[in-house]
């Protein structure tokens, strides 16, 4: 049966939060807000947090840096996960991954789906490894943050969440 096994202890793991948007400001990034509230909540550590602009390259440069970070375990990004021409954020996620974890925009949109039906159908949400670094994009809205933390992330991230999860799997991950 899934759920958290009290037996184990917590393991906070380092969390960077980056929002994707041309428009958003520190002042203004509720869906960045969001993100962190939860995370802090939880009992994680924000390693970092940046705004960065709807680019594929600006997008690619700041991952590169945080999957070269000892000190960051986890990315997670807001925005950019639509399909207009300015929303670039799966496609910048792609090109870094070593691994997509096809799974998570899929069950993303089936939790998405409960709220907003069939408008769901217009989120990219993607994650993947890259470096022995997870990466997840959500789309730009609070409620999207909520839903994927509340509904995935915040469980994955836990190493007591059982039968399995991201957090037991980090010191693998680059096992070659």
């Amino acid at each position: 049966m899934a759920g958290i096994d009290e037996s184990r202890s917590f393991v906070p793991v380092n969390i960077a939060v980056m929002t994707v948007s041309d428009t958003r400001t520190q002042a203004d990034d509720k869906s960045g807000d969001t993100l962190v509230e939860r995370l802090t909540g939880a009992g994680h550590a924000l390693a970092a947090r940046a705004i960065v602009k709807d680019d594929v390259l600006a997008i690619v440069g700041q991952l590169r840096d945080w999957i070269a970070d000892p000190g960051i375990d986890v990315v997670i990004s807001t925005g950019g996960t639509g399909v207009t021409g300015r929303d670039v954020t799966p496609e910048a996620f792609a090109s870094v991954y070593d691994k997509a974890i096809e799974g998570f925009g899929e069950l993303f949109r089936w939790i998405s789906y409960q709220t907003i039906s069939t408008s769901t159908i217009q989120s990219r949400a993607t994650a993947g490894v890259s470096g022995g670094t997870y990466l997840f994009a959500l789309p730009g809205s609070p409620g999207a943050c909520r839903d994927g933390w509340d509904e995935i992330l915040r469980w994955q991230l836990d190493i007591r969440y059982r039968p399995c999860n991201f957090v037991e799997l980090l010191p693998r991950l680059q096992e070659r």
